[in-house]
């Protein structure tokens, strides 16, 4: 981002390396640089490991996190050290955990990952950073194979969906920006069933037949799955309530999903 050399420490908050890494938080400065933070140990021990073409920069206080510090220099990537008042200029949260990394985009088109797709979630206009960032971890888990983000869906590279993953932004395929109805035709053409996940579902969870290549569709915190987007869908699924709770979580019911596609798939 400008000439200090990998290795050095930096101590200044007000430095321009730490102003232009600070910036990243905003969706329009991600857009522009192409470059976005993953914060705290978990986020980056995850793209040091599995995505370690990816990482642009790690800055880090080797006190609080040597083994990180040493692992990340080890894999030949530029390392900064950085005193705490400089990372907590740098991060988005309030208390840093002591390292944060400048990474590129992971996403990848919706024709790379259809054609190989077992199971996949598709989130429909989902805003919430902490819903959607859970969701994307719940598919790791479960081996989904792709998280799909339609566009007028929360930014994936938002600190807060970043942060909730986890550090599984860097294990599961991601595609962002897709036109809902875009997504819903081409897995059709691709052969993949496409599965409404709504609370007035006709089927029950338990009784969908999951062994096939699918799509789980979730929607909106707030309102769901509209009418016209149910009809295009081969199915409309509900996860069955046995207590007094009026709904589900959308984390929460699309993990149980997504695991029901995980035992259908691994029996």
């Amino acid at each position: 981002m400008n000439n200090e050399r990998a290795g050095a420490r930096l101590t200044n908050p007000r430095a321009e390396r730490v102003r232009k890494v600070a910036a990243l938080a905003r969706r329009a400065v991600r857009t522009r640089e192409g470059l976005f933070l993953a914060e705290g140990p978990q986020a980056v021990r995850e793209a040091v490991a599995y995505r370690p073409e990816l990482v642009r920069e790690v800055y880090v206080d080797p006190q609080r996190c040597p083994q990180l510090h040493q692992a990340a220099a080890e894999a030949g990537l530029a390392v900064y050290e950085a005193a705490p008042e400089v990372l907590s200029a740098m991060c988005d949260t309030q208390a840093p955990q002591g390292i944060i990394a400048v990474c590129e985009p992971v996403d990848v088109s919706l024709e790379s990952v259809l054609p190989s797709a077992g199971y996949v979630a598709v989130l429909a206009q989902v805003r919430d950073p902490g819903n959607a960032g859970t969701v994307l971890r719940g598919a790791d888990a479960a081996g989904a194979d792709a998280v799909i983000f339609t566009d007028s869906s929360v930014d994936v590279y938002n600190p807060k969906v970043v942060r909730s993953t986890v550090g599984s932004l860097f294990h599961v395929p991601v595609v962002v920006g897709v036109e809902l109805d875009s997504v819903l035709a081409q897995c059709r053409a691709a052969g993949v069933r496409l599965l409404a996940a709504d609370g007035a579902g006709d089927r029950v969870l338990r009784d969908s037949p999951l062994q096939g290549r699918h799509a789980w569709v979730f929607g909106n915190e707030a309102w769901g799955l509209p009418q016209q987007v149910r009809a295009q869908c081969d199915e409309v699924v509900r996860v069955p309530i046995y207590g007094q709770a009026e709904s589900l979580n959308l984390a929460m019911a699309a993990t149980l999903c997504l695991y029901a596609s995980a035992d259908a798939h691994h029996r």
